[in-house]
């Protein structure tokens, strides 16, 4: 076959094989192994998996594409930033992890905890909350109710077991950490331990996320501390907080983390705490959402929005009590 022929062959089947791709993996599989057959230049998987999403166990991570996004969308939040980056970053990079990365984010509703998680979904997998990879959990829609917490903790179990064996490099997302029924989380632990394998399974590739209120009213302290004692915020380590932020969570009979043995084992490799956001936060938001929107950057609207929200302590007005959480639906009305 000469090569524009070749080409040409290549170009038609790819096209056939994306009209079937939306139909089932068995139709596309013929389809590419026509394809392979014809041309000799791909591999069945290769071809596959441009119509398909695959898992690559050994996905590169784009540290500088991660880094760029965490610094251009989330705001305020330097510790959240510094720290995810350096625990994303060194765990892609090890290619025998010990046990899988575990991380529990903290702060008020509106700070960027799920935002964050949105954005490490997309730079892990492509698709990222949409991925297959990629499973979130609500507390409030998958755990209920408090009398079917061992029903819950043997379907979670199946969840996870089945989605790792498909998928060594999944990542699971466990939002409302702070109204789970306390127990329910513990049935994860020996997937997140120092096991090799569990059952046949390794899990140490996965990620783990847990988003949480639980804690913001100690963050929420600390920044204050620092902000009375004209200290500014980016002062703030995390070793001013984490500690604190464990304990805390740990003791708290309204967090998911109550007595964990997730805590007590030390299986949750950073707490890393989300900082109340101020007015200059606020505004940073409500321009970023403009531009999302496609429309020119109004200071003006951005002054007005930000001055409708509300602040705390009562008598310093320094936080947005809801972080940039309302930003959204208040330019609705612009």
């Amino acid at each position: 076959m000469s090569g524009a022929l070749g080409h040409s062959v290549l170009w038609l089947l790819l096209l056939a094989a994306g009209e079937v791709a939306a139909l089932e993996p068995v139709s596309v599989g013929l389809a590419i192994g026509v394809v392979s057959a014809f041309t000799g230049y791909l591999s069945y998987e290769d071809l596959y998996c441009r119509f398909a999403e695959c898992c690559v166990a050994e996905r590169r991570l784009n540290a500088s594409a991660l880094k760029q996004d965490l610094e251009e969308k989330l705001f305020g939040q330097h510790l959240a930033t510094e720290v995810i980056l350096k625990a994303l970053v060194g765990f892609k990079s090890n290619k025998n992890p010990k046990k899988p990365l575990t991380l529990s984010l903290h702060g008020w509703a509106g700070t960027g905890k799920n935002y964050v998680s949105q954005i490490i979904a997309e730079n892990l997998h492509p698709r990222g909350l949409k991925s297959n990879f990629v499973h979130l959990y609500v507390s409030t829609l998958h755990f209920p109710h408090e009398q079917k917490i061992k029903l819950y903790q043997d379907q979670l179990q199946k969840w996870i077991r089945g989605n790792v064996s498909a998928c060594a490099s999944s990542v699971f997302i466990f939002d409302e950490m702070d109204k789970l029924h306390p127990g329910i989380i513990d049935a994860i632990k020996p997937f997140l331990d120092y096991y090799e394998q569990v059952d046949g399974v390794s899990y140490r590739k996965a990620i783990f996320i847990f988003l949480s209120n639980a804690g913001g009213d100690l963050i929420t302290r600390t920044a204050l501390d620092f902000w009375r004692a004209g200290r500014k915020r980016e002062e703030i380590q995390l070793k001013d907080l984490e500690p604190v932020l464990s304990l805390g969570v740990f003791n708290n009979k309204h967090s998911g983390l109550w007595h964990s043995g997730l805590i007590d084992r030390n299986l949750v490799d950073y707490f890393i705490p989300f900082l109340p956001l101020e007015y200059r936060h606020v505004q940073m938001c409500v321009r970023a959402e403009l531009q999302a929107r496609g429309v020119t950057v109004d200071e003006d609207v951005v002054t007005k929005v930000a001055q409708e929200m509300t602040f705390f302590p009562k008598d310093e007005m320094i936080y947005s009590d809801k972080g940039c959480k309302t930003v959204q639906s208040r330019l609705d009305f612009y």
